[in-house]
């Protein structure tokens, strides 16, 4: 593996987003001094925290998987994911209700999921089912040291064993076609293909090697932390404090100092000069290659994941429908995906992800009020209506989202808004966020694995990438992996395992991230 050659004595981190607080946390573990930059006034990044009215809202992802991923940056400086946030296992992970009036819950415990789809779609689908979990965990063994929790330096490294095994296990060919190798129930075979979405590819285009992410949703098990899911970056941040690490909130950066083929300091906004031996870099792909100066030449122009229309609602009631997530199918399937990522127009049958954090925390909304969080995918702005266009598309489409969900049970929604707060691509491009999407470059065959871009910078030695434009990808999991990652390019830690922990590290230097100003609710990230 490929490492950053030289003195890493002291490294800059910028952005404090879950792969720059895994990165530290790594870093900081392996002796390393660590210094923070983060733009914003607290951590988070895209797991960010807005208050609205007196409702504590999640600007960011609302599904947590995989914690021990989390677990290992904790570990690194000594430190446990337990001491610092409160984790709820839900059951069920998610709730499927279908255009036919028909819902099933869906259970990561394989007893309780084989027993709710023999009551939902008889005994086959039952046998199905059971072959499809076994599936999905021999296709995770299979993926996860060698094409995931990995870093690549060439293609060539494709070449291995697991490689075969991954072929065998039919992981090159189309994902809604494996599944249905499964199921045959077409609502079925939604619920463990829809996660292709994240990776920004239709389930009929998607490698079935990505039902991985299926694993994770529907397999490993789904938690909620206590306070939201800010609360994880919150304690990473709390716990890279404690183990030393310097922030620099609301700082940014705006030159990297270079000469030699190394950047020998970060220059911010506010005039102060920080040198350095490395520089990590996990704020959007655009922003780290206008910081670079340059973009690396592919021979295809990077293809961007669709966007999402975010409605964030405090309501004065809920509904008895909703569980802690709700996956709300339309009738269309096909037609959805190709709107989204190919004609470019808006789903005219959604699907939608509805959250319903109280369910699980009720000190998120004032006291008999609840927070719903209603997510609807659409076309980024390369191929769907332009950031501007959202100034006057996003209040009709959230009228429309709002009637579409009262045709869908919730009764009266309409009228219980008490605080809201619509977030749009024009939102998202607002926060730099390229093609509009927070979901970053789409995971494509071009774009993945060792042709997904590359976490070191060609032509300058000391500067890593981490963050979901670099390897391995896109989602809490594989964030928290990418910071890994980098602080291995760093480091050299070994490779599919935590970076080596020194005997010693710096004496703590507590600075309590909780006590920012975006804590006290003065910063909006929308």
């Amino acid at each position: 593996m490929r490492t950053v050659p030289g003195a890493t004595d002291h490294v800059v981190v910028v952005g404090a987003g879950l792969s720059g607080l895994a990165c530290a946390l790594h870093l900081l573990g392996a002796g390393r001094r660590v210094t923070l930059v983060e733009r914003d006034a607290g951590p988070g990044g895209r797991s960010g925290r807005v208050r609205l009215g007196g409702y504590e809202v999640d600007t960011g992802p609302t599904v947590l998987t995989m914690p021990h991923l989390a677990d290992e940056a904790f570990a690194a400086v000594g430190d446990s994911l337990a001491r610092h946030v409160e984790l709820t296992a839900l059951h069920p992970a998610y709730r499927a209700s279908f255009a036919d009036g028909t819902s099933l819950d869906v259970h990561t415990d394989g007893e309780a999921m084989e027993a709710e789809v023999r009551r939902f779609a008889g005994p086959a689908e039952a046998a199905g089912y059971r072959g499809l979990r076994e599936w999905l965990e021999r296709l995770y063994r299979a993926q996860m040291r060698r094409f995931i929790d990995t870093n690549f330096d060439s293609p060539f490294q494709l070449l291995h064993p697991d490689l075969a095994r991954l072929a065998g296990l039919g992981g090159f060919g189309r994902l809604d076609r494996r599944i249905g190798h499964f199921l045959s129930d077409p609502r079925l075979r939604r619920v463990f293909s829809f996660q292709a979405l994240y990776a920004g590819v239709a389930p009929a285009r998607a490698l079935a090697a990505y039902a991985v992410i299926a694993y994770m949703d529907t397999v490993a098990g789904v938690w909620f932390p206590k306070g939201g899911m800010h609360a994880l970056p919150r304690g990473m941040a709390n716990a890279a404090a404690e183990a030393g690490a310097d922030f620099r909130w609301s700082s940014e950066v705006t030159e990297l100092e270079r000469s030699a083929g190394r950047v020998r300091a970060v220059r911010l906004a506010s005039g102060e000069r920080i040198p350095c031996d490395a520089v990590v870099l996990t704020c959007e792909l655009s922003t780290a290659h206008e910081l670079l100066g340059r973009a690396p030449r592919r021979p295809v122009r990077l293809r961007h994941s669709p966007s999402a229309v975010v409605l964030h609602a405090g309501t004065d009631r809920t509904w008895p429908g909703l569980a802690h997530h709700t996956l709300s199918f339309g009738a269309a399937w096909e037609r959805t995906f190709h709107e989204l990522t190919r004609s470019g127009r808006l789903m005219s049958d959604p699907s939608l992800l509805i959250t319903r954090p109280t369910t699980h925390d009720p000190a998120l909304a004032p006291p008999g009020r609840h927070l719903h969080y209603v997510l609807a995918p659409c076309p980024n702005t390369a191929v769907g209506p332009s950031a501007a266009a959202w100034r006057e598309l996003g209040p009709r489409y959230r009228d429309s989202l709002v009637a579409e969900l009262e045709r869908r049970g919730l009764d009266g929604f309409a009228d219980s808004v008490q605080e809201e707060m619509l977030v749009t691509p024009l939102d998202w491009a607002a926060q730099g966020h390229a093609a509009g999407s927070p979901f970053s470059v789409s995971h494509t065959f071009a774009q993945t694995g060792p042709f997904r871009p590359r976490n070191l910078v060609r032509g300058l030695e000391n500067v890593v990438l981490a963050g979901c434009g670099t390897t391995p990808g896109v989602g809490v999991p594989t964030v928290l992996v990418s910071g890994k990652l980098a602080a291995a390019r760093v480091t050299g830690g070994v490779r599919g395992g935590p970076v080596r922990t020194a005997r010693t590290r710096p004496a703590p230097r507590v600075v309590r991230a909780a006590a920012t100003p975006a804590e006290e609710g003065a910063h909006d990230p929308s």
